[in-house]
């Protein structure tokens, strides 16, 4: 399942971060996820097994939920990702050869930029979303900004620093989606805390949604 799919079938735009996430555990946690309402699942690639993990809950789990690949910083490793079967790619910056690479694996491709000229680049480089990455270091008033140079169909997704205490935030401010890792899933939660944690933000994400309506 590709991002827009998920979000076709009304899954909220919000991106699961499993850092550190072991192989044996993925499948489960990936189902307490789905559970929860979160269908975007991002294994980032400086996990212990991450390939491993993919391909897990890719097999099990494509069919309901998008399963992608973090951390992605050279094409090597975009080929790794789409050979697990994931089907998007996050990386911490813009490499448009990593852009270009995963975009000819038929992967969707999230790469993380801070400036204007790193959003621009990925823009050339051929990507449609992108991840603004630290979220929280310059805060919803430089998201308002950025989004008035951008393109209308660009969208932002804010990583980092970004969760249930200043989702209503960053929504007003225009962003797109949000990924969570830590405050989410940290090595070590079993998939009961996990799904708690989830439903949490879901009901976040739905009530900051609702307030601007």
């Amino acid at each position: 399942m590709k991002i827009n799919a998920a979000l076709a079938d009304e899954a909220p735009p919000i991106v699961a971060i499993l850092r550190g996430i072991e192989t044996a555990e993925a499948v489960e946690i990936g189902e307490a996820l789905i559970e929860a309402g979160i269908r975007l699942i991002e294994v980032p690639f400086n996990s212990p097994d991450p390939a491993g993990s993919i391909r897990a809950m890719a097999m099990a789990l494509g069919g309901r939920a998008a399963v992608g690949g973090g951390t992605v910083t050279t094409p090597e490793l975009a080929d790794a990702l789409a050979d697990a079967g994931g089907t998007f790619m996050v990386s911490p910056n813009v490499e448009p050869a990593v852009i270009g690479r995963s975009l000819e694996r038929g992967l969707d491709v999230l790469p993380g930029f801070l400036t204007p000229t790193e959003a621009f680049a990925a823009v050339r480089a051929g990507a449609r979303d992108l991840k603004l990455f630290p979220g929280t270091v310059l805060g919803s008033g430089y998201i308002r900004a950025i989004r008035e140079v951008l393109s209308p169909g660009t969208r932002i997704w804010a990583v980092g620093g970004v969760g249930i205490a200043n989702i209503g935030e960053f929504r007003a401010a225009g962003v797109f989606g949000i990924g969570v890792g830590g405050s989410l899933y940290k090595p070590g939660h079993d998939a009961v805390t996990v799904a708690a944690k989830a439903r949490e933000l879901v009901a976040a994400w739905s009530d900051a949604a609702a307030s601007e309506g």
